[in-house]
């Protein structure tokens, strides 16, 4: 560790306890995606004490009212702008001992907005710009799990938002605009064997949402069946459809479906007239996810028409697959080891990861890194998740954020430059990438029965 950089762990014990105040805050008000009204409000305010002039979300013209911000710290010079991330949305949950409303954070995003408060109240510090160049984007965003859909799908029908995520639905309202590389941090728990304070792998799956609706005709279940048709019956067949096509999925490609059955609205002795599912399709590529997704919609049109029933899809863009950087991780990797020591990062350059998150949406046209800091305990969206280690988590995190953006900004930005000029997106611009998942759109009745019993099928987007 050099002194610029013994400076920078300086800046940020200062604020520690604001960091560890934020962190129990945060945890203790949950709110899922598009709602965290809370979270949003606490920052917020926190941000302006500070002396920030936060930009929100909601205000930005002819787009619906949500949750988040951004605000800027400019170092005065001329050079690129780096984007740094922390989600506000947490999980439903209910059955987790210290859920709030059926809600809890246990993915850990409240540790990462404890820590973007952190690096706000670091950057204000008199040295904290000093031979930089450039801006930091310090952005609150909302909605990275992707839940609720039905929820999402009706704020999309009433021009609320345009896309599921929110980090996605930030580059559709120009937030992302003018930003030239991002980063951002991501909880995780080092069990025993795995004594590192920070590690990242090269990427992850990105992901399709869905939404199938099986559409069929209630009747009594004991005196006539036989005059009603299950759609509980169809929506059980099509997902047995679909698990025997499972060894069609090439292992390459690292493709998950993972339904839900969302319940009937109905008394036992009636026959069930609909039946909702909820998944996702993820794979390595769009082009994998697009392949493998007709394969589940032919599966669950067909299932709809041996039972005799109906059946809606809805298909909505989900996250793209996240790549990171290679040079920009290499760097990452580096000042996590000035901070914590060689033993303490573990780095894995061909490690994929089968999660998905909306800043694989921002890898898709400019460099990026989501990598992990230890200091939670339990399963990840799992009843037993605790925060371990807030020191990890959060305040660890925030310096080693802040040697990240003292890396890449100092001289003259040059770090910054030279993995802009070197990176090749996937697509040129926010607006091509948008246009290209827009095109995933979906909403389709699959199979239709005309006067005679005959059958027409559509499952496809084309």
């Amino acid at each position: 560790m050099n002194e610029r950089q013994a400076q920078l762990v300086q800046n940020t014990e200062k604020h520690r306890q604001l960091i560890l105040d934020a962190e129990k805050w945060l945890w203790a008000h949950p709110q899922t995606g598009y709602t965290e009204w809370e979270a949003h409000g606490y920052l917020l305010e926190k941000f302006r004490e500070l002396g920030y002039d936060p930009v929100l979300a909601g205000k930005i013209g002819g787009f619906g009212d949500i949750p988040g911000f951004y605000a800027d710290a400019d170092t005065g010079r001329k050079g690129p702008v780096l984007a740094v991330f922390g989600e506000l949305d947490a999980l439903d949950i209910a059955n987790h001992p210290e859920s709030v409303n059926g809600m809890t954070h246990c993915c850990g995003h409240h540790a990462q907005c404890a820590a973007l408060l952190g690096l706000a109240a670091a950057l204000k510090e008199e040295n904290a710009l000093v031979g930089l160049c450039g801006k930091i984007r310090l952005i609150a965003v909302p909605a990275e799990e992707m839940i609720q859909l039905g929820f999402r799908e009706e704020l999309r029908r009433k021009g609320v938002i345009a896309y599921m995520g929110g980090k996605t639905e930030f580059m559709h309202r120009g937030i992302l605009d003018g930003v030239d590389l991002a980063m951002m941090v991501h909880g995780t728990s080092a069990g025993e064997g795995e004594p590192f304070d920070f590690r990242c792998g090269c990427g992850n799956n990105g992901c399709m949402a869905k939404t199938i609706r099986f559409k069929g005709k209630s009747a009594h279940a004991g005196g006539a069946p036989h005059k009603g048709i299950n759609a509980q019956y169809a929506a059980m067949l099509g997902l047995q459809a679909v698990n025997d096509l499972r060894e069609t999925f090439p292992d390459s490609d690292t493709i998950r479906f993972h339904p839900i059955m969302m319940g009937v609205n109905c008394a036992v002795n009636i026959i069930p007239d609909e039946m909702k599912i909820e998944s996702y399709v993820r794979g390595k590529s769009l082009e994998a996810i697009r392949r493998e997704n007709t394969k589940v919609n032919r599966a669950m049109a067909g299932a709809a028409l041996a039972i005799g029933a109906g059946v809606e899809l809805r298909d909505r863009p989900g996250y793209a697959p996240e790549r990171h950087d290679r040079q920009f991780m290499k760097l990452v990797e580096d000042c996590c080891k000035e901070l914590a020591g060689e033993d303490r990062v573990c780095f894995e350059y061909d490690s994929w990861s089968t999660g998905s998150s909306d800043f694989g949406d921002i890898t898709c046209v400019m460099p990026g890194v989501q990598f992990n800091a230890a200091g939670a305990a339990g399963t990840f969206h799992g009843i037993d998740f605790s925060v371990a280690d807030p020191e990890r988590l959060c305040v660890n995190s925030t310096k080693a954020q802040l040697f990240v953006i003292d890396a890449l900004l100092e001289n003259g930005a040059a770090a910054a430059k030279k993995i802009v000029a070197e990176y090749e997106p996937e697509y040129p611009s926010i607006h091509a990438y948008l246009e290209a998942i827009d095109a995933f759109v979906l909403d389709k009745d699959a199979v239709k029965y005309d006067e005679n019993g005959n059958v027409s099928v559509d499952f496809q987007n084309i």
